[in-house]
């Protein structure tokens, strides 16, 4: 078990989270079954009610969930310095059976609570409420995911052991290594690099001839190639070391941080980019596009420019 000052912090604030989470779903529940929004009756007026204050918990619960998810990377990256062995978050994600699936059950939810969070935008917006119901009825689902993610980051915390060594990430981010993520240097990175690429300049056509259901479609599949390239090629430029693919070691100082503005980048690029055709944020995304690709680009060109070489 390991309690430092941040992960208590994770802790205690995931135990609020429960609380009023489960307070919400449960008006959320009652608002999806009951609601009628043509009805005058009392039941209804009541459930109108209702629903303020259970958006105003749910709203408030996602917008912290989204903002935490970047406080628990530095928390990982904060402790790897007491774990033997470890050199990053990788160390500490690698030092726990579930942690993988701790990270992985994380990136999916911070897309399934900004959906959410979208929704309840659209619903403020609308004057004959159409978006209560649905939004009640898919805070119920996201509620499993919700509890799944505080339950499993408090057993990931509680069963790190600070005297067991693991792997660093030179360890396991490379193709030597006996896990599942040796896999993945099975991929061509050249074809992986075209292939970002062809869907970088496919997204810019949609996007310029406002096509925005296939651009939702395109950036639903450019999101795992990203992923996968930045691991695989950009990260090995941003590093100027042509074995070392950690996705986490960017984060830190001596990269200047910028492993976080390349992932909200990525974040924002996908989110509104994946809710396109409901979402009048399509600008938003294209812009975070442009500014990813091109900051991923810049270290691949300072390199050769500095260098005359490819790594």
């Amino acid at each position: 078990m390991i309690l430092s000052a941040e992960v208590l912090a994770l802790l205690f604030l995931n135990t609020l989270f429960a609380i009023f989470g489960t307070i919400a779903f449960w008006i959320a529940l009652t608002i999806y079954l009951k609601w009628d929004f043509s009805a005058t009756t009392q039941t209804q007026y009541s459930l109108e009610r209702s629903s303020y204050l259970g958006a105003t918990i749910i709203k408030y619960i996602l917008i912290f969930k989204l903002l935490l998810f970047i406080y628990f990377i530095f928390t990982l990256d904060k402790i790897s310095n007491v774990i033997t062995g470890a050199m990053c978050a990788a160390g500490v994600v690698d030092a726990t059976e579930i942690g993988i699936f701790v990270l992985l059950l994380k990136l999916l939810n911070i897309y399934l609570f900004g959906f959410w969070l979208l929704m309840h935008y659209r619903d403020e917006l609308s004057a004959k409420r159409e978006w209560t119901q649905l939004k009640f009825g898919y805070y119920t689902v996201i509620y499993l995911f919700l509890m799944a993610e505080i339950v499993l980051e408090t057993k990931m915390f509680m069963d790190i052991d600070v005297d067991k060594m693991v792997s660093c990430c030179g360890v396991l981010y490379s193709q030597s290594a006996t896990t599942y993520i040796s896999t993945l240097f099975k991929i061509d990175s050249k074809v992986l690099v075209t292939l970002f690429y062809g869907l970088f300049i496919a997204l810019s056509y949609v996007y310029i001839v406002q096509k925005r259901r296939v651009y939702s479609l395109l950036m639903i599949l450019f999101l795992p190639v990203a992923l996968l390239s930045l691991i695989l090629f950009f990260g090995t430029y941003i590093y100027e070391l042509p074995t070392h693919h950690c996705p986490f070691c960017f984060l830190q100082k001596d990269y200047n941080y910028v492993g976080y503005l390349i992932y909200i980048l990525l974040f924002v690029a996908t989110f509104y980019g994946v809710s396109a055709p409901w979402s009048r944020n399509i600008k938003l995304s294209y812009a975070a596009l442009c500014a990813y690709t091109a900051i991923v680009s810049w270290y691949v060109m300072g390199y050769y420019i500095a260098n005359g070489v490819w790594l």
